[in-house]
């Protein structure tokens, strides 16, 4: 099995990425009332989870997150970016400008993502910049699955797509899939280079 390089340029930035998430979550929480055990319930994460994600002691993937956020009753871009919410009678941008340069970076172990357009209030779709870092189906403990739908196009590298129903699709440079998120589904990089990736959830 080939591995990626232990150690990638960008990896010092990730905690304080994590703890900026962790600190929106808890921010967020309190604004609703909610102590970590009622989040809990609600999103269906694990209570120690949501404490350590609170802390910046751990990444987490997308799944948890936007469980965490549904439960809140707000879109993930939020747990990024304060101005993602929208005040009651102000006007939302008609359009919002974004740079992999200036979006959040979160490391998720088996992939690591800059969230885009984080800006946009009541955003209606998840769009980010990914870079596939695991390369087995082994690296991960179960199927990453969450309600909408998922497109993907690659824009370096090649990349197998695992779905818990036992098919399997390969996309190279330029191609690209649609397909439903609440299928369990994994990314993994095929070949020595972390594949880079476009995804828009919805």
């Amino acid at each position: 099995m080939i591995r990626p390089p232990a150690k990638r340029p960008h990896r010092a930035k990730v905690s304080l990425d994590r703890e900026h998430v962790g600190e929106r979550l808890r921010a967020l929480r309190k604004s609703h009332g909610l102590t970590l055990k009622e989040l809990s319930q609600r999103s269906g994460v694990a209570l120690s989870t949501l404490s350590k994600m609170e802390l910046g002691q751990i990444s987490v993937s997308y799944e948890k997150l936007a469980a965490a956020a549904n439960a809140l009753h707000v879109d993930i871009a939020q747990l990024f970016d304060g101005r993602a919410a929208v005040a009651p009678n102000s006007r939302a941008p008609v359009v919002v400008r974004s740079t992999p340069q200036d979006a959040p970076h979160y490391d998720a172990d088996n992939y690591d993502y800059r969230m885009l357009a984080t800006a946009f209030p009541n955003r209606r779709m998840t769009p980010l910049l990914g870079s596939i870092v695991a390369r087995d189906r082994s690296e991960f403990p179960d199927y990453i699955r969450h309600g909408g739908q998922e497109f993907v196009m690659v824009l370096s590298g090649r990349v197998r797509i695992l779905f818990e129903t036992g098919e399997e699709i390969e996309l190279s440079r330029q191609e690209s899939a649609y397909f439903d998120s609440g299928v369990g589904h994994i990314y993994l990089s095929v070949g020595r280079v972390d594949a880079q990736v476009v995804v828009v959830m919805a």
